[in-house]
């Protein structure tokens, strides 16, 4: 009866294909979620970068613009201050003086709405509000001006100079306010009082200033800049500071988020674009593992059902261009059939000869006896010492030679001398596997070596610790050394920094030992040293400045070298050479300047900055 087939390869979920299926679309999928974090995690913090950059240049756009609109107005007002008319005006006031240089025509030339002399005492001796229009006078406004004045703290906004600008908000208009004191036009004479000059900065000229839609808003008090981001824009309020140095109001406008946009735009191109091409790898890699793999895989798989079925041993055909492992497992199942073939004739032959049922158990039996003296004799051999020495075989092999020798002698002497030339094998042998433990042991000792050249080479430990702690115990040390008297300056505030703690005190120690010698190379018996610790960011930077004897440029590049020295009499000490990759070793660096000899110098040290948290979580 015929036996049923058994089951083929399915192509569902349980077969290799299916499990190559479903861990490619896993691999595609981590791939694309890990490529699209990666280019999120490194183009959009780069671009905010820039963006946040954009938004502070335009700050600082919009204060310079401020700040050039008020000067102009504070040149203006300085003519007026130092006027000798305006001082004898401020003596003896004057209809004439007021008609003439006081007119709503001169305040049209000089470009201000609103102009006033003020008494030393804060008495306003005139004051004017022309319309920037029509060009007549607004008494209302004039009223708001003498309410300002009576507000403005003089010596605050002059500070010890002869003039000084602000701006001032006067109802619903702001205006930016000159104001300076009256002298003679040479400058002598005592200040007879003030004058001063308004020019209104409208939402319009604000723009022009700019070359940028910008309005002013009166009601903001904030001051600070802020800004406030939407989808496609950055809206900017920078505070327009009023004499006590408060805002009394925002400069607002609003600039497109290009660069943030083109981040975006830039991880969307980047993540599709890398998505498409995984796709395109994963679909590619599915199609050959599908021509490659599974199909002669199914190849076999039939044929080998085909010879279940028939019973007849027939060969697979075989792809003569492929030479991989599948065409190698081919050339195997080929091999097998022969071989299963080949026993099957001879069992046949058996069979016929000695009966079906005990033909198979003879076979196995003569063959079974058949192996076992060759297995012991192989085994006696292996253990047995070389039989004779190589003195031997050579006598035996020359009389081999000779023609006298009978047949029974030769016979003899050839086996003994077949029996050293076995021996002789083997201890090749020996010798050989003794080479390949040898060979594994020296790799041992090079992995072993390397090792400890790895560790040799690791960094030093790191861990939070005071720069400032560090520079003021150092500071004590090197404060009288070379026999000057060395005046220190350095912040008290802590500094945390990520280094080693020995090693950094090392480094500033070594660069106070040499900026104490630079200043004793002067001649003089005293110096300075001033160390200055500004933290940005992640990175804290260390100054070391001296009034030492400095250096020239063309040293500058020496400095680092192992055993260099800028004086000739110093010798040992650590050394800038050692310090230079101290620093590099704990993640930062150490750079020197001078901007000549006898100018002093500065000695930089960056590291990477830690919270303050961590500092007291190390003490």
């Amino acid at each position: 009866m015929q036996r049923p087939l058994a089951r083929p390869m399915t192509r569902g979920g349980g077969s290799l294909g299916g499990k190559l299926v479903r861990l490619l679309t896993l691999v595609g999928v981590g791939g694309a979620i890990a490529i699209t974090l990666l280019l999120i995690g490194v183009i959009t913090p780069s671009f905010n970068q820039l963006e946040n950059r954009a938004v502070h240049g335009h700050v600082e756009r919009m204060q310079a613009a401020l700040a050039e609109y008020a000067s102009k107005v504070e040149s203006a007002v300085r003519d007026y201050g130092d006027w000798t008319a305006s001082y004898d005006y401020m003596a003896r006031p004057s209809a004439a003086f007021e008609r003439d240089s006081f007119s709503t025509l001169a305040m049209a030339n000089l470009g201000v709405e609103g102009m006033a002399y003020v008494a030393p005492d804060g008495r306003v001796v005139v004051a004017r509000w022309r319309d920037q229009a029509s060009g007549a006078e607004r008494p209302e406004m004039r009223g708001q001006l003498i309410a300002m004045i009576g507000r403005v703290p003089f010596a605050r906004v002059l500070a010890g100079r002869s003039s000084g600008r602000f701006y001032a908000r006067l109802g619903d208009v702001v205006a930016a306010v000159g104001v300076a004191q009256i002298r003679r036009s040479d400058g002598t004479g005592a200040p007879r009082g003030h004058v001063l000059m308004a020019r209104v900065i409208s939402s319009q000229r604000l723009s022009e200033l700019l070359q940028l839609d910008a309005r002013i808003d009166p009601a903001a008090r904030g001051d600070s800049a802020v800004v406030g981001r939407r989808a496609r824009a950055v809206d900017i309020a920078v505070p327009i500071r009023g004499a006590d140095g408060h805002a009394v109001a925002a400069a607002r406008f609003s600039v497109p988020r290009a660069v943030s946009n083109l981040g975006r735009r830039m991880v969307l191109l980047a993540v599709a674009g890398s998505t498409m091409l995984l796709l395109i790898v994963l679909m590619v890699l599915r199609r050959a593992i599908a021509r490659l793999v599974l199909a002669p895989l199914r190849r076999v798989e039939a044929h080998m059902q085909r010879v279940r079925v028939s019973g007849s041993l027939t060969l697979l055909d075989e792809e003569g261009a492929r030479s991989d492992e599948i065409a190698s497992l081919g050339r195997s199942f080929n091999a097998m059939l022969r071989q299963l073939k080949d026993l099957r004739e001879q069992i046949e032959i058996q069979s016929f000869a000695l009966g079906r049922s005990e033909s198979a158990v003879a076979v196995m039996h003569n063959v079974r006896n058949a192996l076992n003296p060759i297995s012991t004799i192989l085994s006696q051999g292996i253990a047995q010492a070389p039989p004779v020495e190589r003195g031997m075989l050579d006598r035996a092999v020359a009389e081999l030679a000779r023609g006298d020798v009978s047949p029974e002698r030769r016979e003899k002497l050839a086996a003994f001398v077949a029996a050293g030339l076995e021996a002789q094998v083997q201890a090749r042998d020996a010798m050989r596997s003794e080479l390949v433990v040898g060979r594994e042991a020296m790799a041992h000792v090079l992995d072993i070596i390397g090792q400890q050249q790895a560790q040799a080479h690791e960094r030093p430990p790191l861990d939070a610790c005071d720069v400032t702690e560090i520079i003021a115990r150092n500071a004590t040390i090197a404060r009288y050394s070379e026999g000057v008297s060395i005046a220190f300056t350095f912040p008290a505030t802590p500094a945390p920094v990520l280094a080693s703690r020995v090693i950094l005190s090392q480094v500033i120690g070594n660069l106070f030992g040499n900026a104490a010698e630079a200043i004793a190379a002067t001649g003089r018996d005293h110096g300075s040293i001033i160390v200055a610790i500004e933290q940005t960011g992640e990175r804290t930077t260390i100054r070391i400045n001296d009034d030492g004897e400095g250096f020239d440029a063309d040293t500058a590049a020496t400095l680092f070298q192992r055993g260099f020295s800028t004086r000739a009499h110093k010798s040992g000490g650590l050394g800038l050479h050692w310090c230079a990759n101290s620093m590099v070793a704990m993640g930062g660096a150490l750079h020197l300047h001078s901007r000549g000899r006898g100018l002093g110098a500065e000695a930089v040290l960056t590291l990477a900055s830690v919270p303050a948290d961590a500092l007291a979580t190390a003490a």
